[in-house]
């Protein structure tokens, strides 16, 4: 098998005068599963669409383990598609909806008719077809249900058929667009341990489109962000989130939402908000505007004044069980700032109105004015030769 099993190189697209996508390249090995998240209207659904060849690209190739399949049919990639509304056929049973593509692979027209049923040859191809099914049924908990028609079942019984029927395909990859997204958040968080448990059986490629970063982080391999038709970054879940290559990467990534500070990039390489210095050995030009990012956790919150600590006034408090949302507001901030802590450290901060905001330096995220992220001179080292970190990288 190729190293690479899909590769999707120069993908564009466009509706009319609408271009959605613009020049993507992915490629996923095999075994992988990649979630391709980003906001409503990023592309995302329609480059899934392209590599299951329901959509013409307008550029670019789609290539299957090395072959080019962008000019094949959707029925002749041997891709299985689950899609968001289930796409269940609502006077079949579960049984029936299963079987239904190993019946129009294996058995041909005529003996698709209702006599052909008596004759040998095709008892045996619909023995063979029902023991499959069963067999899928039984992985996914849903055996009881096969005679049940999809209106007889919830939203989580009905998605498992759906993936019942992509996964008795034996097919080279699972193409999944937001499966999840119709269903209640406690049977979304169970649903996400049976994709991921069926993809790690089955042990092909899955491509699972998602606007919740939640479901990316818990569930992939690696994550694609999407934006305006473009890959901004692909990487481990855990590097996304720890080293975002751009700043929309970084704003999409996380819950509650990562704190950008308008800074500027002083004589010694600092970043100043405020008339404060909040982070160090930032490698840009002398006067240039940046933006800090900190994320919620690493934000500190004392009632003391202090060097590199930021004048900020407490709004609210929201205790969420385990952990605590401190919400700030800051003159010549546009958005108010998020501290997120433990229950009993954020207790005695309601009783001061007046806090201080600040964060290791090592915990601050860097960013130019097209977004894209700034390097910082290493600890010790003078900032000689100030230089950008360059454009968004792919890992």
């Amino acid at each position: 098998m190729s190293e690479v099993a899909i590769h999707l190189h120069g993908i564009a697209k466009a509706f009319g005068a609408t271009r959605v996508l613009e020049g993507i390249d992915l490629a996923v090995a095999p075994g992988e599963f990649i979630a391709l998240v980003g906001p409503s209207g990023c592309g995302k659904s329609t480059l899934l669409r392209i590599a299951a060849g329901l959509e013409p690209p307008d550029a670019g190739r789609v290539l299957l383990d090395g072959r080019d399949v962008t000019a094949l049919r959707a029925a002749d990639r041997d891709m299985a598609m689950v899609f968001q509304s289930y796409a269940l056929y609502p006077h079949l049973t579960a049984r029936q909806n299963m079987a239904l593509p190993l019946v129009m692979r294996r058995l041909g027209g005529a003996e698709r008719l209702p006599f052909a049923r008596l004759l040998p040859r095709v008892r045996t191809k619909l023995a063979a077809i029902g023991a499959e099914v069963r067999a899928a049924a039984e992985m996914l908990k849903i055996a009881p249900l096969l005679e049940r028609k999809p209106a007889q079942m919830s939203g989580g019984q009905r998605q498992r058929v759906a993936l019942g029927r992509a996964l008795v395909r034996h097919p080279r990859a699972f193409l999944m667009d937001e499966p999840l997204s119709n269903l209640d958040a406690a049977l979304r968080v169970h649903m996400r341990s049976e994709i991921v448990d069926l993809h790690r059986r089955a042990g092909v490629v899955t491509l699972y489109v998602t606007h919740d970063q939640e479901e990316a982080l818990g569930m992939a391999d690696r994550i694609a962000v999407m934006l305006g038709g473009r890959i901004l970054q692909v990487a481990a879940p855990d590097t996304i989130y720890r080293d975002p290559a751009h700043v929309e990467v970084a704003r999409f990534i996380g819950s509650p939402r990562i704190n950008l500070l308008p800074a500027m990039v002083n004589a010694g390489g600092g970043a100043e908000v405020g008339g404060q210095v909040m982070a160090a050995r930032i490698a840009a030009p002398v006067g240039s505007q940046v933006r800090l990012g900190i994320r919620p956790e690493h934000l500190r919150l004392d009632p003391q004044a202090g060097p590199g600590r930021l004048p900020v006034r407490l709004e609210r408090i929201e205790f969420l069980g385990a952990e605590a949302l401190v919400h700030c507001t800051a003159d010549g901030l546009a958005e108010g700032l998020i501290a997120k802590m433990p229950p009993t450290a954020a207790e005695p901060l309601r009783f001061h109105a007046e806090l201080h905001a600040a964060a290791d330096d090592e915990a601050l995220l860097v960013f130019d004015a097209m977004g894209a992220r700034v390097a910082r001179h290493p600890a010790g080292a003078a900032a000689r030769e100030p230089a950008h970190a360059g454009q968004p990288h792919a890992s």
